[in-house]
């Protein structure tokens, strides 16, 4: 494809439509490490209640992940949730480059990938286990002298 919008084959034009570029772009973001989820704050609340009441893949293809074409060419927004003990450098960084690739791939022209890191995914430790009752003592209880 040498132009994305309006182009002109023999028999026709081509275009790609923006949400394709957005899952494209999507799926690879999700691939980076480092990238614990894609999306603000309010799309991920909608989306655990989609999941909630089993519509749990209604708008996760392309969750977090904006395209604008024009002229040709695309530019693309990620808005991603961070994994806690990562670089933010290092994964934006390898965000941009994943999904540049992935986008190029098919054949069209990236011009900027632009990555917000909106939230980060803190790792819990698993909650301790409550203490075992105490086991019956083997010794008996001590008897209480009769009253004088």
């Amino acid at each position: 494809m040498s132009d994305i919008t309006g182009g002109t084959a023999a028999h026709g034009t081509t275009s790609v439509s923006s949400e394709v570029i957005e899952k494209i772009a999507a799926a690879a973001a999700r691939e980076v490490p480092g990238v614990a989820d894609l999306g603000g704050d309010v799309s991920r609340f909608f989306n655990s209640i989609l999941d909630k009441v089993g519509l749990d893949e209604t708008g996760d293809a392309a969750r977090g992940v904006s395209a604008k074409v024009k002229d040709g060419t695309v530019t693309i927004d990620v808005v991603v949730v961070l994994a806690a003990g990562n670089v933010v450098a290092e994964v934006t960084s390898a965000v941009q480059q994943k999904v540049t690739e992935a986008v190029q791939a098919y054949g069209l022209r990236v011009l900027s990938v632009h990555v917000n890191v909106d939230d980060i995914a803190l790792t819990t430790a698993a909650p301790e286990a409550p203490a075992a009752p105490a086991a019956p003592s083997a010794d008996p209880a001590p008897e209480t002298p009769p009253a004088a």
